[in-house]
């Protein structure tokens, strides 16, 4: 395995040669691309890992010319035979969605809120000549049904915001199949869905590979990923290749620290404690101890103008014990997020009993509430939309102190100071803003902030779920040794089942606002009882592609004896060929 060969490229869909990228700033010029070299066949699919920026979106962009004006290209990018650099603009526009299309991170960002999904779809069609009118709406129903929407004629209607994430995701998969393109670009098309849905998403794209022999080069973070879809691997540091092979040889044989360093900082289900340097000390649950949080019955529900209540904690009862983590698990609308915010009195119980460190929260009033909210601390999912902007870090971590009245100002910056030592930042972060720290510096600057006024308990609402793998291990191995320091309990709600493995001490799953299943994390997660509890665990990959291999064909066996209908992923290829055969008559 080397960073300076490649194999044979002929007939290679997507090629990158010597490919080099620099952006001419204020500040002078930044090289974000170092001389790459990787090539996709058909049929293929190349991994491009690395951490937030190795290079890995840059590179992609220069295949599909996105780049902005201060972008200095140089090296060659080949898409099916035509070198893109020196192609008019015109026959560019004919080349995207023809020869390679993208699917990009966030579908919410790219797809348009004010416009239908049947609307952007037809529009793809008929840019292309592909079809237009009615039979442009047929074909665009078609494709909805071939990347498994339920109802694929009542969506198309629909604007974004009404579909779910994993659906999301989905339609932009369709629109990018839409031109049966030779090559798609897929930049981390499930970082931030559920084990479930991404496990259907990645059965798709690998269903589409195989029916219609599509390249495909896939940049990820997500070592179970890799190991779950790719041929190759391609490693980026510092926007440089460092490591090319099989998936086979770079997973379990790495040769460059940096592949080694990244493959150590990935938490594996099943393994339990003492991962990754991080040690979470196992509690006895005493029924005597503590209660930071009891849950009794609890119901939520969000009133609609005009329509019944949507109940979205239905009959919820669990327990958090002082010093302990409980795991919050289950699919995106769950409920999982809106229990959090019940616990911060942010969202009024409908029914039932939600007693919070032995005060009954339901029905208290808004003062009573600040009272109890300075025993709170709550790290969110998103710290860039949880920050203010306006503020200098000092003043973001700080604030709870100033808004309870603790302290006076030297005493708040002496906090301060402390807590950015534990968090592992450098005092001199005090006076900066925000957007000028990574996003991982921003989390702990999260995590800071929640632990300001000494908190005996703590809600964190997937605080890892958007970071690279080794920001992660170095934030959840900080987030240990503070449990361990201050011993708060913590509610901690995430999808990433390995995770939960690593820290939590019970667990609780939850599926449309009920409780499936609850115990302690050795139960729940190696012997679980409940059919849901079973397709999560399935779903969960690991970074071993050869175990990854046989989990995927037990996930199918499971998903077919729970009697789940996978032959939509199954017959994508057939619908498709069906499909086309239409189109190409409209042509």
């Amino acid at each position: 395995m080397t960073a300076t060969t490649t194999d044979n490229t002929s007939g290679a869909v997507l090629d990158f040669n010597d490919v080099d990228v620099r952006f001419s700033t204020e500040f002078g010029s930044v090289h974000a691309v170092k001389g790459v070299s990787l090539h996709v066949n058909p049929g293929e699919v190349v991994a491009l890992v690395g951490e937030s920026g190795s290079g890995k979106s840059v590179t992609s962009m220069t295949a599909m010319r996105l780049l902005p004006s201060n972008a200095r290209i140089g090296g060659e990018i080949t898409v099916n035979g035509h070198g893109i650099r020196t192609v008019s603009e015109g026959a560019m526009r004919r080349l995207r969605g023809n020869d390679i299309a993208m699917v990009f991170q966030e579908p919410m960002t790219a797809l348009n809120p004010v416009l239908t999904i049947g609307t952007q779809m037809t529009e793809a069609l008929e840019l292309h000549g592909i079809a237009s009118g009615r039979a442009a709406v047929e074909r665009a129903i078609e494709l909805l049904d071939m990347v498994g929407i339920p109802e694929p004629a009542r969506r198309i209607k629909q604007y974004p915001h009404e579909l779910s994430g994993g659906q999301r995701q989905r339609v932009v998969i369709a629109i990018a199949i839409s031109c049966d393109p030779k090559v798609i670009i897929a930049d981390e098309p499930t970082t931030a869905l559920d084990v479930t849905v991404q496990a259907d998403i990645l059965d798709l794209l690998r269903s589409l590979k195989d029916k219609l022999n599509t390249g495909i080069l896939l940049i990820t973070h997500n070592m179970g990923v890799v190991a779950d879809m790719a041929d190759r691997v391609c490693v980026m540091f510092k926007g440089e290749l460092v490591e090319t092979g099989s998936a086979d040889e770079v997973l379990l044989n790495p040769q460059h620290d940096y592949t080694k360093m990244l493959l150590s900082s990935v938490p594996r289900l099943g393994a339990g404690r003492d991962q990754m340097g991080i040690n979470i000390a196992d509690v006895e649950v005493d029924d005597s101890a503590e209660l930071a949080i009891d849950l009794e019955n609890l119901v939520i529900e969000y009133h609609r103008m005009g329509k019944p209540p949507f109940r979205a904690v239905d009959d919820v009862s669990f327990q958090v014990r002082q010093g302990e983590i409980v795991g919050l698990v289950g699919e995106s609308g769950s409920g999982k997020s809106t229990i959090g915010r019940c616990a911060l009195g942010l969202i009024p119980a409908a029914g039932g009993s939600f007693r919070l460190l032995g005060e009954d929260i339901t029905g208290m009033k808004r003062g009573q509430l600040k009272a109890i909210r300075r025993r709170i601390g709550v790290i969110f999912q998103d710290p860039a939309a949880s920050l203010n902007p306006r503020l200098p870090i000092g003043e973001c971590i700080s604030e709870p102190m100033v808004v309870h009245k603790v302290g006076d100002r030297k005493a708040q910056e002496q906090k301060v100071y402390e807590l950015l030592d534990a968090v592992e930042l450098p005092r001199e972060v005090y006076n900066r803003y925000p957007h000028e720290v990574s996003g991982g510096q921003r989390q702990r600057i999260s995590i800071a902030r929640a632990l300001t006024l000494d908190p005996e308990l703590l809600v964190a609402d997937e605080p890892t779920s958007a970071l690279d793998v080794s920001v992660q291990a170095k934030v959840l191995n900080i987030f240990s040794d503070l449990q361990a320091r201050y011993k708060f309990a913590c509610l901690f709600i995430s999808h990433d089942l390995a995770v939960i493995d690593l820290l939590a001490h019970r667990v609780v799953v939850l599926q449309n606002g009920r409780v499936v299943e609850a115990g302690p994390r050795e139960q729940v997660l190696m012997d679980p009882q409940e059919e849901y509890t079973r397709r999560l665990l399935a779903a969960a990959p690991v970074p071993n592609p050869q175990e990854q291999r046989v989990r995927r064909e037990e996930r199918h066996a499971l998903l077919l004896q729970l009697g789940d209908e996978i032959s939509e992923i199954k017959a994508a290829g057939e619908t498709f060929h069906a499909a086309s055969a239409s189109s190409d008559d409209l042509r």
